[in-house]
């Protein structure tokens, strides 16, 4: 595999150190809040065209595409893709979720919501949302 392919299921980048894969597969197993029997791939709203990795900037970020412009849960969704990359990379990794440009009606203010790090600290110290966003993220450590 060389730095120039994309496979399904892993990104390798030659801005990668060698034998280092970011696995999608950290996304894509994660459900939808509303509809927890389908994941975010198997709805479209995450993939591999929407994830850009830089190892040596220590930089990941996703954009995701919620399933209607007017979705009540889109934040939900975006600080469960934060939270997974969260657990998932190293600590010195920069970490940018936003939603897919006009595909939302509030595209600003999630964004705001989900890149402020006092505002994704609050919302998981909130044991209801956490419990939630867990909930989601199950699948995704299968």
């Amino acid at each position: 595999l060389t730095h120039a392919h994309v496979r399904i299921h892993t990104l390798t980048y030659s801005l990668l150190p060698a034998n280092t894969h970011f696995n999608t597969e950290h996304l894509s197993g994660i459900t939808d809040p509303e509809h927890e029997e389908l994941s975010l791939a198997q709805l479209d709203i995450v993939g591999t065209d929407r994830i850009r990795v830089d190892a040596q900037k220590h930089r990941v970020a996703v954009q995701f595409t919620p399933t209607v412009p007017h979705c009540s849960v889109a934040t939900l969704i975006g600080l469960s893709i934060r939270t997974k990359l969260i657990r998932a990379l190293p600590s010195q990794y920069k970490i940018d979720v936003r939603v897919t440009p006009g595909s939302h009606v509030s595209e600003g203010a999630v964004n705001k919501q989900l890149n402020d790090k006092e505002r994704v600290a609050a919302a998981t110290e909130n044991s209801r949302l956490i419990t939630t966003v867990n909930r989601s993220l199950e699948r995704s450590y299968s």
